[in-house]
């Protein structure tokens, strides 16, 4: 990987346009190198997103995106992403985007976009008495201190800081079993000011934690032997503007987990307590039986 990771990330969201076929419109990307040897499903979801931002004529930024991962990703082979112009109306646009390999979808998803408009307004407050993110370890730091390939590159290589509250689930899982965790979040350098390459970038980070409060809440770190787990959808509101490259909170809750399925949900604040965006994952989780 780049010596730079959120250069290599910035780098692997700027999409090839491919031209018009079958009246959609086509780009290609490649993938990052991942330790576990697939592409990780924030940056197919981030790049699906950039190809259906670049069909948008306008000031009409997304607002919400639904997604279904539908086949692991090659590394080694590029990505061909396709986007349906669904719908252009006065205020609201639609895209559909499916990403392939080898002529097989891998991810197919739905966004949608708004002309910014006035209306009524409130949120949820964000959750007091967290510690601030310069009191937190990050995980590079932890990560770093451990001697194993993996845990070496998600130190080294990872476009975002990301720091636990109250720690991470790599490879122990602390304190009481709860179902809730905080993260807080940040690029490792500064972006350009262009608001679609922030909401795209958060969607990518949005998918790094999120399933972590359902082994949180069963005390199964993610070195479990034998554990295997995948994200199954993904999907994500938009509220309000964000830089990624300043701190966010990210906090997280499983409300269930049956089926060897687990549900997260997330609500991401800035510093100041507003809240930008709202994510809900499913994701595959299956423990290996006593």
């Amino acid at each position: 990987m780049s010596a730079d990771p959120l250069q290599n990330l910035l780098a692997t969201l700027d999409l090839a346009p491919a031209g018009i076929v079958g009246g959609q419109d086509v780009f290609t990307g490649t993938s990052q190198p991942e330790p576990l040897g697939r592409v990780f499903g924030g940056q197919v979801m981030a790049q699906a997103l950039v190809a259906a931002q670049r069909t948008i004529v306008g000031d009409r930024p997304v607002h919400s995106l639904h997604g279904y991962f539908l086949r692991p990703g090659d590394l080694t082979i590029p990505i061909t992403f396709t986007v349906d112009r669904i719908h252009d109306g006065r205020s609201f646009a639609t895209r559909r985007t499916q990403a392939s390999q080898d002529g097989l979808p891998i991810f197919s998803m739905i966004a949608s976009f708004q002309t910014p408009d006035d209306g009524l307004e409130h949120q949820v407050a964000m959750p007091d008495g967290l510690p601030e993110p310069e009191d937190v370890p990050s995980d590079a730091e932890l990560l770093g201190a451990v001697d194993h390939p993996i845990a070496q590159a998600w130190a080294a290589d990872r476009a975002f800081d990301m720091r636990h509250v109250p720690s991470p689930v790599y490879f122990s899982v602390e304190g009481a079993r709860v179902e809730h965790q905080a993260v807080w979040l940040r690029a490792t350098g500064t972006l350009p000011d262009d608001p679609d390459l922030h909401r795209a970038s958060l969607l990518y980070a949005s998918d790094y934690t999120l399933l972590e409060p359902i082994y949180r809440r069963h005390g199964v770190p993610l070195v479990t032997p034998g554990l295997k787990v995948a994200s199954l959808d993904h999907a994500m509101w938009w509220h309000r503007p964000a830089r990624v490259d300043e701190w966010l909170l990210y906090v997280q809750e499983s409300p269930t987990a049956v089926g060897g399925r687990g549900l997260s949900l997330g609500r991401i604040y800035d510093r100041a307590g507003t809240l930008v965006a709202s994510v809900a994952q499913e994701g595959m989780v299956r423990v290996p039986r006593a």
